[in-house]
């Protein structure tokens, strides 16, 4: 082979690093996707949705103001006659009434007009624009929504209309490559694209859905907009974004297909979602928890409380059972076992393997229906106080009144009246809380309580199950040498 040589001292080297460069930048940018072909085939089969709510300006506008007393000369006159009278509807007392009008996506699951959006894009809406790609637009039926999973289904009277390929999440891995059509802002079939960054992610009050996260750019109006793979199938429905800005910070979340399509199911056929019920409070196992249980590492989902009539009971579970496993599936944090528990049918005979006392169970449990209205707790009235001073504690009886307050069922427990410096501190116990469970065993009043502090270990990790108006959580105590 001749070598290539190029004038002037050194050139031939220079040269030939520089075509290395070139090389390698036309080899990267082959691996790169190319998005054409996806984009033009799916955007025919996704929408724009405009919604529009019918309001009145004193919903906006309550007060009990009155124009100030300015000297009749003042500027500002006008100014104060026309807001307070403007507020109120033009003549001081009667409504006026205005359109707040709303931008969203969704995309078409059928060829007869079924379309599958946010359920948040359509909620209280009085009316629903569907406009397509060709710029025909639609009055769409809202026929059903969930808010749980904010899944809304539309209906519009067409036939023909292209449609979407509906895929699957099970192969779908991290670091993969995600398309998404939209209307940010209402700007109509907007592409953007990114990568899968991670599946499964619970986020706060969503306690129902493993969303998606990718570094999609979603903005305002992408919601309900379709998340596409690099084979043309749709994954999940763009949901909701993380910002302090209310714009696009790198952080997306998207509903899982399978997810989506099952409640679009269920609304179709029923008209509303049913949803498994297991009838526990839960939280993460620290590893201070995990320490405090005998675990090597922190991993389940910690029951906190166990609550009344539920499968959960009925089945034998315990506050401070940790279940490490749902049906075979693994439970590695507590976010993992709502969606596993709300995804299976009603009556479904449930396995869970469980940790109690430092040792594995079986357990069975016919699984329940989520009830439409889940229980809330409620501020607890102040009894009479109790001291016991022991860990920085002062404590009294659970009164009658902070039982009904807080839903005890009978009314054991002791109340946390003043947390002083000390143990009790420091693992996160506040004044208003209602102690049931101290070193896995319960207790029932204040007698009971300095019984088992005596037999607390010394230099070591306990959990005290607390009850508060949020609900119960473990917090782990470290006792001190004596």
């Amino acid at each position: 082979m001749k070598r290539l040589v190029f004038p002037g001292k050194g050139a031939g080297t220079a040269a030939g690093l520089l075509l290395m460069l070139l090389l390698t930048s036309l080899a990267q940018a082959r691996s790169l996707p190319d998005f054409v072909d996806l984009a033009r085939e799916n955007s025919p089969a996704v929408v724009n949705i405009s919604t529009t709510q019918h309001r009145s300006m004193n919903s906006r506008f309550k007060h009990d103001f009155k124009i100030p007393d300015l000297p009749e000369d003042s500027p500002f006159n006008e100014f104060f006659r026309r807001f307070f009278e403007e507020g109120q509807g033009g003549d001081g007392g009667s409504p006026r009434e205005f359109d707040a009008e709303s931008l969203g996506s969704g995309f078409i699951i059928s060829d007869d007009g079924y379309i599958l959006t946010n359920n948040h894009v359509v909620d209280g809406a009085d009316e629903v624009i569907v406009r397509l790609s060709d710029r025909r637009e639609f009055v769409a039926r809202v026929v059903g929504k969930d808010k749980r999973s904010d899944v809304a289904l539309l209906k519009i009277d067409a036939t023909g209309l292209p449609k979407v390929k509906i895929g699957s999440t099970e192969k779908l891995q991290v670091g993969e490559w995600v398309l998404a059509i939209g209307s940010p802002f209402g700007f109509d079939h907007s592409v953007t694209a990114g990568i899968v960054s991670a599946k499964g992610r619970s986020l706060p009050r969503e306690n129902y859905v493993p969303f998606l996260q990718t570094d999609v750019a979603i903005n305002p109006g992408n919601s309900g907009g379709p998340l596409f793979n690099m084979d043309g199938e749709v994954v999940g429905v763009n949901s909701q974004i993380y910002s302090r800005t209310g714009g696009y910070m790198g952080l997306s979340f998207a509903i899982p297909i399978e997810m989506a399509m099952n409640v679009v199911e269920q609304l179709r056929t029923k008209g509303h979602v049913t949803r498994g019920w297991l009838g526990v409070l839960i939280q993460d196992v620290t590893r201070e928890l995990a320490d405090s249980f005998g675990m090597k590492h922190p991993k389940g989902a910690l029951v906190a409380r166990v609550l009344p009539d539920s499968p959960a009971e009925k089945g034998g579970l315990q506050a401070g059972d940790i279940i490490l496993s749902y049906d075979g599936k693994p439970i590695t944090d507590s976010s993992m076992l709502p969606p596993l528990v709300g995804s299976s049918q009603v009556d479904h005979r449930a396995q869970l393997t469980i940790l109690r006392a430092g040792r594995e169970q079986q357990v069975g449990i016919t699984i329940g229906e989520l009830p439409r209205e889940e229980m809330r707790a409620r501020t607890p009235a102040k009894p009479k106080q109790e001291e016991s001073d022991y860990l920085g504690l002062v404590v009294g009886e659970v009164t009658p009144e902070v039982a009904e307050a807080l839903e005890l069922d009978p009314p054991k427990g002791v109340l946390v009246e003043k947390v002083k410096p000390g143990p009790a501190r420091e693992a996160g116990l506040q004044p208003g809380d209602v102690i049931q469970m101290i070193n896995n065993t319960r207790v029932d009043d204040v007698a009971g309580f300095k019984r088992q502090l005596a037999t607390l270990p010394k230099g070591r990790s306990t959990a005290v199950l607390v009850l508060r108006p949020s609900g119960p959580i473990f917090l782990p105590m470290r006792i001190p040498e004596k």
